[in-house]
């Protein structure tokens, strides 16, 4: 009966013990825990900045500091006022200059062109997409231009659209009257952007058939039960599910033309006839390259600046407010 009665007393006390060394242990655990979550938790937030930083640094040091120092050397004057302070003055001789109020006319008439210029290769790839007869033909044929020179691409379509070239000829034989299409000011400008997009919408082309790998099939196959027609199906599915895509393609197109057309101009026109195909990257060279400018050439590298931001940034804006409308 002794034993009996003591075994009671002391398994209690020994569970109690225990239990309390079991706690404790379970709360340094539980702390230990707590640390290391909350160390991976750091981790994780600083790995995409430890990543993206060298990307950033690229781009601070090659782009903006650059662009900084450019805006900063279009308040500074030209020849014998090398390197002094002159305010807006460079601004005031820009506008003040035929040639090139007639560059910031051309960049309108780029903005007006340029939903053609993306609504080619966006028709294009929703054709490819569609599979229509020869599309893996046409996938490669339409690219082809994009590998070419804009210098090779000026010189082929120099000799083309020459006024006794061989597009004339065919207009001469069927009782058309020759064209000069490079040496019309009214003409010329068209026949330039013309020529640019057939050379490079291949790109925008890759961009859109990636686009539309992201596409939903079963919205198309939904629009087709419900008897919707292509354009009902490009404007209510194509267009919202692929509004991102196209506000990259219009972005980047519109930097296309406004900063990737000097070798077209400087092999087809050279800014001509009459100074009515200039543009800003062109008005920029000549005062940089042969007018020894540079100071007011960074005033007007600085004002394409501002009309690309500007420029981009509404197109974006309406594509948003389309698509939601969509």
């Amino acid at each position: 009966m002794p034993i009996g009665n003591v075994q009671p007393s002391v398994r209690p006390a020994q569970a109690g013990r225990t239990d309390g060394a079991v706690a404790r242990s379970s709360v340094r655990r539980g702390g230990a825990r707590s640390r290391r979550t909350g160390g991976g938790v750091w981790s994780e937030r600083l790995a995409p900045l430890v990543l993206v930083a060298p990307a950033v640094l690229i781009i601070v040091v090659l782009r903006l500091y650059p662009l900084l120092l450019g805006v900063n050397f279009s308040f500074t004057g030209d020849g014998a006022r090398n390197g002094m302070a002159v305010g807006l003055d460079n601004y005031r001789e820009l506008f003040e200059d035929p040639l090139f109020r007639t560059a910031l006319g051309n960049v309108g008439l780029l903005v007006l062109l340029l939903p053609v210029a993306v609504a080619i290769p966006g028709l294009l790839a929703t054709f490819i997409y569609l599979r229509v007869p020869g599309h893996r033909l046409y996938r490669g044929v339409y690219f082809f231009p994009a590998v070419l020179s804009p210098v090779i691409v000026g010189a082929i379509f120099n000799l083309l659209l020459a006024f006794d070239g061989p597009l004339n000829a065919v207009l001469g034989s069927v009782g058309v009257s020759p064209v000069d299409w490079l040496g019309d000011p009214d003409l010329a400008m068209f026949i330039v952007v013309g020529v640019h997009i057939w050379a490079t919408f291949g790109m925008a082309l890759v961009v859109f058939l990636a686009g539309f790998a992201t596409l939903d099939s079963a919205l198309l196959d939904a629009a087709r039960v419900d008897g919707a027609s292509l354009p009902q199906v490009i404007w209510h599915v194509i267009i919202p599910s692929l509004t991102r895509t196209i506000q990259f393609v219009f972005v980047t197109t519109m930097i296309g033309m406004l900063t990737s057309m000097f070798g077209l101009l400087f092999v087809m026109t050279s800014g001509g006839p009459e100074g009515s195909t200039y543009l800003p990257e062109y008005y920029i060279w000549i005062q940089q390259g042969q007018m020894n400018r540079p100071a007011l050439a960074s005033a007007a590298s600085t004002v394409l600046f501002v009309i690309m931001l500007v420029v981009g940034l509404l197109q974006i804006n309406l594509l948003r407010r389309a698509g939601k409308e969509a």
